[in-house]
């Protein structure tokens, strides 16, 4: 064991020089540099004191471009106590509507706090993924280390490598068997929008399954694939429209991949926008025999007009993002003689608002993972250990509203515990 007087003498050493400042408590350090919360003693291992662990957060403390604006702020978590749980990240996507938030330009903004201990209000960017749970406080009741967890609620901040929390804003998976930390932390926000779109607004005919229709631009995105896929197992026929790419090449291959899918028909922007894609959409569903009821709408403009177009009488288009910019711009006939109804889905508002619903379809879209017949997105892994910088971790942010994107964004870390 230890002799209580090298222990103070390492502790007092640590205070002297200054390291961690920032962070809640002190980093300690003897003759070799170990971990922030640990000390080593001639160079044998390092002992793990006080319970702290180190974290490093992507925060920012004013709006602006996330190149500009995010910074890598490390920190130390204490001992959970109570109903605190601390976990440790293991994959959190980069969504459009997380670097609107960093812009300023999202309805959500989540709160700018000193509770990390950075020198200005700042808040964690992020807003989905899946943690572990590495320890629990004394009056927590319904998970154990080791399980997986994803947040109840938005604007709680995922790009950072460990947190800790209360259990109550924490939704375990009750069965991981079969899943990924990928499967499981880009489910709560894509693919539990394209279901409840798909249920809620629509009073579908389910005996009438594979004759009636619905129709979607962004087909590609992550809400895209996953209606898709719903859509395929709901006996729901989809018309998909995706943005054509550089070559006829590239552009044919996405229409099979999708089709792979499940898509009954894939059509680009510049098919929709010409005069032949009536007569195209008068032949797939029968001359109109099978309607077409349900329009998912994320890009706005002369784009969502051609959707509303194609819809049948008393049908519904819902609005859920706006790609381009535009306006939704509607003909007058389309409300006075087709009678169709306009909605907007924000899955953060919904989800707040229903938080056991989220929970439930969050459980049928896992199960349907666990069985084969829901396929993961595509991704651009971004690896986050110790080492990483914070400029590096910031540009991949940057880039997920850019171009073409051979797949989502999602930070994966693989640092371990300090």
């Amino acid at each position: 064991m230890l002799s209580r007087g090298i222990l103070r003498a390492a502790i007092n050493g640590a205070r002297h020089s200054g390291a961690a400042r920032a962070a809640p408590f002190p980093a300690v350090s003897g003759k070799a540099q170990c971990a922030s919360s640990t000390i080593s003693i001639d160079g044998r291992r390092c002992i793990s004191m006080y319970g702290y662990t180190q974290a490093k957060a992507l925060v920012y403390s004013k709006y602006g471009e996330p190149k500009d604006v995010l910074n890598l702020h490390k920190h130390s978590i204490s001992a959970p106590h109570g109903t605190q749980v601390n976990l440790r990240l293991l994959a959190a996507p980069m969504n459009p509507a997380d670097v609107n938030q960093i812009q300023g330009v999202y309805p959500s903004k989540p709160p700018f706090e000193t509770s990390l201990g950075t020198v200005e209000p700042s808040a964690v960017g992020g807003n989905e993924g899946a943690f572990e749970v590495i320890s629990t406080g004394a009056g927590v009741k319904n998970l154990s280390k080791g399980d997986w967890v994803i947040m109840k609620r938005t604007g709680l901040g995922t790009w950072r490598t460990h947190a800790q929390l209360d259990e109550s804003q924490l939704i375990r998976i009750e069965n991981k068997e079969g899943l990924t930390p990928l499967q499981i932390g880009t489910v709560s926000v894509n693919p539990v929008t394209a279901y409840r779109m798909i249920r809620d607004f629509c009073d579908w005919d389910w005996m009438r399954a594979g004759e009636e229709w619905m129709i979607q631009n962004g087909a590609n995105s992550g809400v895209g694939r996953a209606a898709i896929q719903l859509g395929r197992e709901w006996g729901i026929k989809t018309l998909n429209v995706v943005r054509q790419r550089k070559t006829p090449e590239e552009t044919e291959a996405l229409k099979q991949e999708l089709k792979e899918l499940g898509a009954t028909v894939v059509v680009t922007e510049e098919e929709m926008l010409t005069g032949s894609f009536r007569d195209m959409v008068k032949e797939v569903t029968r001359q109109g025999r099978e309607p077409i009821r349900l329009a998912l709408n994320c890009v706005g403009g002369k784009n969502a007009t051609a959707l509303a177009k194609t819809l049948s009488p008393d049908s519904h288009m819902v609005t859920y993002g706006a790609m381009s910019k535009q306006p939704v711009a509607l003909p007058s006939g389309l409300l006075i003689f087709k009678n169709l109804v306009f909605d907007g889905f924000w899955v953060s508002r919904w989800g707040d608002k229903n938080p056991q619903l989220k929970e439930n379809t969050i459980k049928d879209v896992l199960q349907l993972i666990r069985t084969g017949r829901f396929k993961d997105i595509p991704v651009d892994n971004v690896e986050w250990n110790w080492k990483s910088e914070g400029p590096q971790l910031a540009e991949n942010v940057q880039g997920t509203l850019g171009g073409y994107r051979s797949g989502k964004g999602v930070f994966t870390f693989t640092g371990g515990d300090e």
